[in-house]
């Protein structure tokens, strides 16, 4: 499928909300000049509205309704082994079964109405996103200490193997993206990556380049090969020594969640990638628990600088958790499309 992208409308006067939320972001994305930014919606984390209702909040209240979201979708394929996994590799001998589990030509990896789905994405409005890969530990099958354990010493003990490993989940996940990009024109892709926490990743910048990145090489080039143009990568805590290889490597988007503020600062990245890299968040999510005044500041400093040199969609960097008011979570809401207009 040949992608006809909607062109960026740069000097074209705009009225607010004169575009859909799908055209609204592709603007955005690309530095173009669209009626508004996204306003995209955090989630909350399970209890909030619980806990908000006994804050004062009608059992009846739609947030969609009371702030502006722009509607995006997920595509829901299913990238996972099948079956699950009873035992994974510890030697090259095991990589054969283990392939075995990757199959894209099996149908259950699609939900029974796929061609139904397809058929409406034809005429969408909304923003469209194909998720595409868990990242390097999920993707190794860590859920658990000793399974993070025998990792790690597998990555010690024999680094090539571990490649091999992910080369299949990674040549694997090319072909799925190749069977949704044949009959879908998406508006992002994005991967993940939970591969530490505020110290830093779990491993190297170096071994993350030789061993981990390889595995993504196969998806990226579909995407390119596709047109899509925005690759997004979603981190975690401080993901800060990868950024360079990340971009590096062809992603051009980052989404940094519950992030370290210092570290992953979204004016420092901006200075340094300066247009290679897109930017969605960089709200710290903590400053909501602190009152008006540490949200208004929070937001005034990022926020309007970033605005101003495109290619930004603000929003705080985390699922809103319950210890967060929604006296609080309103005011930042309400400041953030202020601001944004």
């Amino acid at each position: 499928m040949a992608y006809g992208r909607l062109s960026p409308g740069r000097g074209r006067p705009r009225t607010v909300d004169s575009l859909n939320s799908r055209e609204r972001f592709l603007e955005t994305i690309v530095y173009g000049s669209p009626d508004r930014v996204p306003y995209f919606d955090e989630g909350l984390r399970d209890g909030v509205l619980e806990a908000w209702r006994k804050e004062g909040l009608p059992e009846a209240a739609d947030l969609e309704k009371m702030f502006h979201f722009d509607r995006r979708e997920r595509i829901a394929v299913n990238l996972d082994p099948l079956p699950h996994v009873g035992k994974w590799p510890r030697s090259r001998r095991d990589l054969a079964g283990f392939r075995d589990l990757f199959d894209a030509r099996d149908a259950k990896r699609f939900p029974g109405d796929w061609v139904a789905q397809v058929a409406a994405w034809h005429t969408r409005e909304h923003i469209l996103e194909l998720a595409l890969h868990p990242g390097f530990f999920l993707s190794m099958g860590v859920e658990d200490w000793p399974r993070f354990e025998e990792v790690m010493c597998q990555l010690a003990d024999d680094a090539s193997l571990v490649r091999e490993t992910l080369m299949i989940r990674g040549e694997f996940i090319a072909q799925m993206a190749e069977r949704v990009l044949g009959e879908v024109e998406i508006d992002f892709a994005s991967f993940s990556e939970p591969i530490g926490g505020n110290e830093g990743p779990l491993v190297s910048p170096a071994v993350y380049k030789d061993v981990i990145l390889p595995s993504y090489k196969p998806i990226l080039d579909v995407l390119a090969r596709r047109g899509v143009r925005t690759v997004t990568m979603v981190t975690y805590a401080n993901a800060r020594v990868l950024m360079r290889p990340l971009v590096d490597a062809g992603f051009n988007c980052l989404w940094a969640v519950e992030a370290d503020a210092k570290s992953m600062g979204y004016l420092d990245l901006r200075r340094e990638f300066g247009r290679g890299l897109t930017l969605i968040g960089g709200i710290d999510l903590d400053t909501l628990l602190a009152g008006e005044d540490a949200i208004r500041r929070e937001i005034e400093t990022k926020v309007p600088p970033l605005l101003a040199q495109g290619g930004y969609i603000p929003l705080a960097d985390g699922r809103v958790r319950e210890n967060i008011s929604f006296a609080n979570y309103a005011y930042y809401r309400r400041l953030l499309e202020k601001v944004a207009r």
